[in-house]
């Protein structure tokens, strides 16, 4: 099953307003005509955008695709696999091969097909996306899932990270919402439910949020989150392992020139 890409948002061109233009005589007691207010220019919802870098979006994916011959077999394997478990779908499988945000700075790949020796450890973390997350908070975007050893070091993730296993995914929420509504939505939610799917919560800046299924437990507990979440069941299941923040986004990718490329 081929699953498309994720369509990116249409942006309406904004409103030029017109400017009247006075009258050269206008008449005795009608006053002049005054250019009308511009009109205001749409706000564009993209929380990716602080951590999805030029190389990183979906013409870099095309182009990483193109590069290599052989990962074409990858992809196509790692999608089966994932139709086998009944998970395909719920995100485009091509953001799943997201590394690390700091990919280019590390001298990493932006995407990488994990070894395939770790892809059983997705499977949960996906049924609870599907099950609860989606449902609590509407469609997600991944930024950073696999990480290689060597890249989740040079990227400042810990030593014992899921990410390293292929449990992990780190993602934002398409839908509008403050941040305080999805960590208090979030922490509800895995409150509820997390802890049959041994379903891991984090939070970082912005609207980044990290979800795996290798324990039960939350972390990065910030003032903000301790404030809007309930007590988790199990103290020491309380993690404080952190990440570091996001840099200033990168200026927009170029688009590759059309290919034809498996939309998983």
């Amino acid at each position: 099953m081929r699953i498309p890409l994720f369509l990116l948002a249409l942006i309406a061109p904004p409103v030029v307003a017109q400017t009247a233009q006075p009258l050269l005589q206008p008449p005795v007691g009608m006053p002049t005509v005054t250019a009308a207010p511009p009109a205001a220019v749409p706000t564009v919802f993209d929380p990716a955008a602080e951590y999805i870098t030029a190389g990183q979006d979906e013409p870099g994916y095309r182009s990483w695709f193109l590069a290599a011959p052989w990962r074409e077999g990858q992809v196509k394997a790692f999608n089966e696999y994932l139709e086998s478990a009944g998970v395909a779908g719920i995100v485009p499988t091509w953001q799943l091969f997201r590394t690390a945000t700091s990919w280019r700075e590390c001298g990493g790949q932006p995407f990488e097909v994990p070894p395939t020796t770790e892809w059983p450890h997705i499977i949960q973390t996906l049924r609870y996306i599907r099950d609860y997350v989606i449902p609590a908070v509407g469609p997600v975007e991944p930024v950073s899932v696999y990480r290689n050893p060597s890249l989740n070091e040079c990227a400042g993730g810990a030593p014992e990270s899921a990410h390293k296993l292929d449990s992990a995914i780190d993602m934002v929420p398409l839908k509008p919402i403050t941040r305080g509504a999805l960590i208090k939505t979030l922490c509800d939610v895995h409150t509820a439910h997390g802890e049959p799917y041994g379903a891991g919560l984090g939070f970082y800046a912005f609207l980044r949020f990290h979800v795996d299924s290798t324990k039960f437990r939350r972390w990065n507990m910030d003032p903000e989150v301790l404030a809007l979440c309930p007590p988790i069941v199990h103290s020491a299941d309380v993690a404080s392992v952190g990440q570091p923040l996001p840099g200033a986004a990168a200026p927009a990718a170029q688009p590759d020139p059309p290919a034809t490329v498996p939309n998983n």
